[in-house]
């Protein structure tokens, strides 16, 4: 529509021009001309000076209204992010009261603090919202479909439509100043050219005190527009600003409750842990028997390893065994040069590749 209406604008000043250089060619002027209309160079300030209140009031109704829709959907987001916490913090309140740990309440304090914060944050989140709400959504959204921007938009129509009167009226009296030359004497066309312009003249009237008018009105709607517009947006960035330094106030003294007690957690004796994961059973364990030998009537212990393999190895020889990372070997023997002796998966060797690749963690000697 806007662009329709420039056009339409556009056309009518072209229109003017073209009577205007045709009245001119004919000898015309004075008073009664109809290029008197667009002579007027107050008049065509006025018309420029709504033309830009039309525009900069609705762009600015425009951007209050994408700021109303955009607050809309953070108060719609926030109230499911409030409700999400409060149940958190109502589940880990819930825990802190109700375990049962025997090892102390560590943990339960923990929560409860925690519980007890998320609850203090999800209130200063519900109140961000309704300041946001009332502060910022409220009175825009007010103002966008208010009288007075209504009220200054019909009168800057009424203008522009008196102004298209005016114009066509201006015509008119072009076409009887053009009849009147062409029949000399005629007291008819005399008559009706004078009436015509004295309907001309009583428009140009109408037309520039509405005109003030409407300038009047569309200033002070604009001026209205920025004042508001800017207050709600300071108004917005100092809910949000001091929404957040409570919120930093919250979670700072959080930590500290939540440090404090992990600290006497760990100034704590630890008690004895039973690993519910024991270890692979030595060799000896598993086949029930330990190894020894005798030298010079004195027995030496002979300690076979477990291992678990760290690095794979892949054999190069048949004398030698396969490593997967995981695996668990049984090594009897290790050599001065690095291999040794063993057994994996049921597969006994002599050359397992260099017991880097493999750490100990069980050890069984027979003496």
């Amino acid at each position: 529509m806007e662009a329709l209406r420039k056009q339409a604008s556009k056309l009518r000043e072209q229109v003017a021009r073209q009577q205007q250089a045709v009245f001119k060619q004919f000898g015309g002027g004075g008073f009664g001309s109809p290029d008197s209309l667009f002579a007027d160079a107050a008049e065509y300030k006025q018309h420029q000076k709504i033309e830009k209140l039309y525009i900069s009031t609705r762009a600015a109704k425009h951007f209050q209204r994408d700021i109303v829709r955009g607050v809309e959907g953070y108060i719609v987001t926030g109230s499911k992010q409030v409700e999400i916490g409060n149940k958190l913090s109502e589940d880990s309140r819930k825990y802190g009261v109700e375990n049962t740990c025997t090892s102390g309440n560590t943990l339960s304090n923990a929560a409860l603090s925690y519980a007890r914060a998320r609850s203090q944050m999800e209130n200063e989140r519900g109140n961000l919202l309704k300041a946001l709400g009332t502060q910022v959504a409220e009175p825009l959204r007010a103002m966008v479909v208010g009288a007075p921007l209504e009220d200054a938009r019909h009168l800057a129509q009424r203008y522009d439509r008196m102004r298209q009167e005016a114009e066509a009226q201006a015509t008119e009296v072009s076409k009887r100043h053009i009849k009147v030359r062409e029949t000399v004497g005629a007291g008819d066309n005399i008559s009706k050219l004078e009436a015509a312009e004295a309907k001309l003249q009583e428009l140009k009237s109408n037309m520039a005190a509405t005109g003030k008018e409407a300038v009047a009105a569309m200033a002070a709607v604009e001026a209205q527009q920025q004042r508001l517009t800017l207050q709600r947006l300071i108004a917005m960035v100092e809910s949000e600003r001091t929404y957040h330094q409570k919120i930093l106030q919250i979670l700072e003294q959080l930590e500290a409750e939540m440090l404090l007690e992990h600290q006497r957690f760990e100034a704590s004796p630890n008690p004895v842990l039973e690993n519910f994961m024991p270890p692979p059973p030595s060799y000896e364990e598993a086949s029930g028997f330990f190894a020894s030998s005798a030298v010079d009537g004195v027995t030496e212990t002979v300690e076979y390893f477990l291992a678990e393999v760290i690095n794979s190895y892949q054999a190069e020889t048949d004398v030698e065994l396969n490593l997967s990372v995981g695996d668990y070997v049984v090594v009897r023997k290790v050599s001065d040069n690095g291999w040794a002796e063993g057994e994996c998966k049921g597969k006994a060797v002599l050359g397992i590749h260099k017991p880097k690749n493999m750490v100990f963690v069980t050890m069984a000697a027979a003496k």
